[in-house]
């Protein structure tokens, strides 16, 4: 169920980057909305990892 809490970001993909998107996702078994947000943390984790972990206040959360 959804976390209404949760924020919602749409974006626009061309056919053959969607195509391997839900490729990658598949094998991996996860949904294409899974594997975006394994993609997303990845990329936070690396940056925090050089550059210092990103702090947030209460009002962004």
């Amino acid at each position: 169920m959804r976390n209404k809490q949760n924020k919602h970001l749409g974006i626009e993909i061309d056919p053959e980057l969607h195509y391997k998107l839900h490729y990658i996702s598949k094998y991996y078994g996860r949904s294409a909305n899974g594997q975006i947000l394994f993609l997303i943390r990845q990329a936070i984790k690396a940056f925090e990892s050089t550059e210092g972990e990103i702090e947030i206040s209460e009002s962004n959360k």
